[in-house]
């Protein structure tokens, strides 16, 4: 196990007054093995879990996926150094193997419920990244975004927001990346809504296409706009919400960067400012603003006066909404540095400033892309 997710887990441990910590969801699967534990995508849990119990490293699966999941989920593990134990897959659950597997005067907390255990929220022992998950995370970031804009500079106004949907599960399932988000809006649908879920409408003058894909746990979230015959509009309004992603991203490093007070709360009211100042009173109340990502589409999302602290390093997808228009990218916030994960060489740019003289930052930000139809 990583030696600083080791540390981690040893410190709840003592904090908590446990004796061990069980994970079977597969965010926090993912994140202390590196690997997938999922085969029904419906289920809470996964079908193996990995606990710690100060000492030991184990790993409990049924008869069906132990040696599977052994052999081939479990990367970020020196396979020696685990110690994998099974159970018949007609006996029980993976809750109640659990269960077995801890003594009766011993006090244990997991992930998903199991009777006499505490419940553990992973999301702090997730925060900050380690190397390693930084390192996975690039490749994440680099293969969504490749993905994603390989299947819209193929797009055409007669496309359904359906059919761009399947073409971007497809190209990102090339990649071994899974999406739980998919949103392709068309011009009509994206005015009118700020989840836009497919449907058999048709692109018509422009289209924005967002996801949420996950790998080994992590997930990464972008945003692109297509235009072909687009609104006079749309680049104003787009700019907009460049502008105010880039405010967040300049409050979020000052907020790692400063004397650790600085909280979501903090970001929020950065958030709020910009929408203000651009002349976008009031947006925000129309959609969420985004926060911090990692191994959940977002390991919390910021409301105002939110507490959640700002760690570094860490990624952020902050994703701020104007009315049909959307600027969204996952980005790596570190105390030099803001380095944006789900970006290509390949998509035109604008360089954006971030709004306020107390946040200075520049950046290039995805532009929309104008096609022929």
């Amino acid at each position: 196990m990583n030696k600083n997710k080791r540390e981690r887990l040893e410190t709840y441990l003592e904090s908590e007054g446990l004796d061990s910590v069980w994970f079977a969801r597969p965010n926090a699967f993912g994140w202390l093995t590196g690997g997938n534990n999922v085969v029904d995508r419906e289920a809470e849990a996964g079908v193996a879990a990995v606990g710690y119990d100060g000492a030991d490293v184990r790993l409990v699966a049924n008869t069906i996926e132990a040696d599977r999941i052994a052999a081939e989920e479990i990367p970020d593990l020196e396979r020696e150094d685990v110690s994998l134990e099974t159970f018949p897959w007609y006996a029980s659950s993976l809750g109640d193997a659990i269960e077995a597997r801890v003594d009766a005067d011993e006090r244990a907390a997991a992930d998903i419920e199991i009777a006499g255990f505490d419940r553990v929220d992973p999301t702090p022992l997730r925060q900050p990244l380690t190397e390693r998950d930084r390192e996975r995370y690039r490749r994440l970031g680099q293969e969504t975004a490749a993905a994603v804009e390989s299947v819209c500079r193929e797009l055409r106004a007669e496309d359904s927001e359906h059919e761009v949907a399947s073409a971007l599960r497809v190209a990102l399932s090339a990649r071994d990346i899974e999406a739980p988000v998919v949103l392709v809006g068309g011009a009509e649908r994206a005015q009118q809504y700020r989840h836009y879920t497919p449907t058999q409408s048709e692109l018509g003058e422009y289209a924005l296409v967002s996801v949420t894909t996950q790998r080994a746990g992590l997930h990464a979230s972008c945003t692109r706009t297509v235009a072909f015959d687009p609104p006079s509009w749309l680049e104003e309004r787009h700019a907009v919400a460049a502008r105010v992603e880039t405010t967040a991203l300049a409050a979020t490093r000052e907020a790692a960067t400063g004397d650790g007070t600085g909280t979501a709360g903090d970001i929020f009211e950065a958030i709020q400012d910009a929408y203000d100042a651009l002349g976008y009173d009031g947006e925000w109340e129309h959609h969420h603003q985004g926060g911090a990502a990692g191994f959940a589409g977002r390991e919390w999302i910021a409301t105002p006066d939110h507490g959640a602290p700002i760690t570094a390093p860490m990624a952020y997808a902050w994703n701020p909404t104007v009315q049909g228009a959307k600027s969204e990218d996952t980005a790596l916030v570190t105390a030099d540095d803001i380095e944006s994960l789900t970006t290509t060489d390949d998509w035109p740019t604008t360089s954006v400033e971030a709004v306020g003289d107390d946040l200075e930052l520049e950046l290039e930000r995805p532009a929309v892309l104008g096609l022929e139809d």
